[in-house]
């Protein structure tokens, strides 16, 4: 945003409220033009440069940038509005959250073209009065994020205001946003999942994180091994729904509108491959990377940050365990991390958060540019600052809209398969996401490939979503689907469940463009390295390097790979992450050398869930 107009809705010295060093109006993806809206100056008097109130005015007058932006925006006054237009208001709204899936920021005080007016306290207070109005008509509900004052040249003060209008969407499919847990061993990660979710701050000997474990071992050593998923939802008012109030996942889903699901990964080096498979195959729209106050960047997190931004997942931070440390540790590891992030491989722009309008403006901003970084610093023992980064949460859209989402669900069905499972009195059932179409109860998909390159047929059974049932699921959401007594041998991970009218590529050789990140020694023909791609894991051996003999640290090319054990279903642009004990890489598929013959082994297992 605008550098002038982050000083509105920031910290100009000395302003009452605290700040944030940027603002955007910005909500969500999708498309803000053709916002009509009502003027909200005096018609009559002479504009002059606004300001915030102690704030020294420069020769530049406050504007909020132009329409073309990354959020649902309506900038409007609302006194006392005819029926007809109270009417099309209703309209415009319904359009806005559709857009928006089930949320949008509207702006009042704020010319047609940006320049930030305000209105008189009467008029703000009819203008949120009509807002409601229109919010209960088109069943949704308001809160407002926050208030500034501006300066106009009249006795009367002068306000303009941010409001968040949210519905449950028609279809009560709640929004789901997914976040990566990322951060060294010790730093905090699944203490903080913990206080989040069940809504108690921790004892400081770890109480709070021991029923995200899933294994005796993590108990025990209080360190986590595997993915685990946890729930945070908010309800249409803003307020946090968790397990504080509710009992079941189930209730919660029910309650909220939003849901925060987080993907707890393990921090320590030697589970570096449950990591890596948790940030390509569960699809995350944003990483969290927690980092301890007291030990600052160690052990995995350089790596954790590296790998995030390889996969270009946008990443915030999170400095836990700050009630341990004096104050001036904790600034020590906030410039430590500013160092880090403003180097040239990561060219971030870091933002410190230090108040509730910061936490805000953080959300927008960062859904708006992938270059902000929001820095967080927080304990989960005393609780300090655990309300900005929930506040944080409640803000940040979705990273598609609704028009993305609509042709993704226009496709044929693809459903990744990361999880497999046998439940008692269920079956077989298996845990992943859906990348495209629409998956219902009674679908006849085919699940594949086999070390063969065969696909077999299937029924799904039951769908679950955050262990409440679904009868539908959409593109881009995550679940878990029953398949009756379907062979579980036959199953595995990094398999896709597809339509029977996709004609799936699947290969044993696979071209790719890679970058060499880190080798000891020379990368040739013969070398054998571990490769993800989505929920593909599998290790693969470099048949040719084009071009070129070897490679070295830091050089490209493009190699030709062969899967070692069987074929995979791959697509063309999929991101790659090779690793082999300290040899690292990144790139991206560019070509696929298919198997002809697998379309004819579609097997007859067609059982009823």
């Amino acid at each position: 945003m605008d550098a002038r107009v982050s000083e509105l809705f920031g910290s100009a010295s000395g302003h009452s409220s605290g700040g944030s060093q940027g603002s955007t109006s910005n909500h969500k993806p999708g498309n803000g033009n053709g916002v009509v809206s009502k003027k909200t100056g005096a018609k009559n008097k002479k504009a002059r440069t606004r300001f915030p109130r102690n704030f020294k005015p420069s020769n530049n007058t406050p504007y909020l940038p132009p329409e073309v932006r990354l959020m649902l925006i309506d900038k409007l006054k609302l006194v006392n509005p005819t029926q007809n237009r109270f009417e099309h208001l209703a309209t415009q709204m319904k359009w806005r959250l559709q857009e928006g899936r089930g949320e949008a920021v509207y702006q009042i005080g704020v010319e047609d073209n940006g320049m930030l007016v305000g209105l008189s306290e009467e008029d703000m207070r009819a203008s949120l009065k009509t807002l409601h109005r229109l919010a209960e008509k088109v069943g949704a509900d308001i809160a407002v994020l926050r208030e500034r004052e501006v300066e106009y040249d009249s006795d009367v003060p002068r306000k303009i205001a941010e409001v968040l209008i949210r519905k449950v969407p028609d279809d009560q499919q709640f929004l789901d946003l997914r976040v990566a847990v990322l951060g060294n061993v010790d730093s905090g990660k699944s203490t903080l999942l913990g206080v989040l979710t069940q809504g108690e701050l921790d004892n400081g000997r770890g109480r709070a994180r021991l029923n995200l474990f899933r294994h005796l071992h993590e108990i025990q050593t209080g360190r986590t091994s595997s993915i685990s998923f946890e729930i945070l939802g908010f309800n249409s008012k803003g307020e946090v729904v968790n397990y504080s109030e509710s009992r079941t996942a189930e209730e919660i889903c029910e309650s909220a509108s939003k849901m925060i699901t987080f993907i707890d990964l393990a921090g320590h080096h030697k589970y570096l491959k449950t990591t890596i498979f948790g940030l390509t195959s569960y699809c995350p729209d944003f990483a969290m990377l927690v980092v301890s106050a007291n030990t600052g960047i160690a052990g995995t997190t350089r790596e954790h940050l590296g790998l995030a931004m390889a996969l270009k997942v946008p990443i915030f931070i999170v400095i836990s365990k700050v009630d341990l440390c004096t104050r001036a540790t904790v600034e020590r590891t906030v410039r430590q991390l500013e160092r880090v992030l403003k180097q040239p491989g990561c060219n971030k722009v870091p933002m410190v958060v230090g108040s509730t309008d910061d936490a805000v403006t953080a959300a927008q901003q960062f859904a708006q540019s992938p270059s902000i970084t929001p820095i967080f610093t927080l304990s989960s023992v005393t609780g300090e600052s655990l309300d900005m980064l929930k506040v944080f949460f409640n803000i940040i859209p979705p990273l598609s809209n609704s028009k993305e989402q609509e042709e993704l669900m226009q496709q044929l069905t693809e459903f990744q398969v990361d999880e497999i499972y046998t439940v008692p009195e269920v079956g077989t059932v298996v845990g992943g996401t859906l990348y495209s179409g629409i998956c219902r109860e009674g679908d006849h998909l085919v699940v594949g490939p086999t070390e063969l390159g065969q696909f077999h047929k299937l029924t799904v059974g039951s769908i679950q979503r955050n262990r409440s049932a679904c009868r539908v699921l959409r593109a881009g959401q995550a679940a878990t689907l029953a398949l009756g007594n379907f062979d579980r041998s036959l199953l595995r991970k990094g398999m896709v469940m597809v339509s029977p009218e996709m004609d799936p590529t699947i290969c044993w050789m696979f071209e790719a463009e890679i970058v060499l990140l880190f080798h000891a020694k020379t990368f040739h023909k013969g070398f054998q390295v571990t490769v993800h791609i989505g929920n593909v894991r599998q290790t693969a051996t470099v048949e040719a390097v084009y071009g070129k003999e070897e490679l070295r640290t830091g050089e490209k090319a493009v190699v030709l790979f062969k899967f070692i054990k069987h074929p995979e279903y791959l697509k063309v642009g999929a991101k790659m992450l090779f690793r082999e004990g300290v040899t690292k890489g990144i790139g991206h598929v560019t070509n696929l050398q298919p198997i002809s013959y697998h379309h004819q082994h579609f097997q007859g297992q067609d059982e009823k869930a």
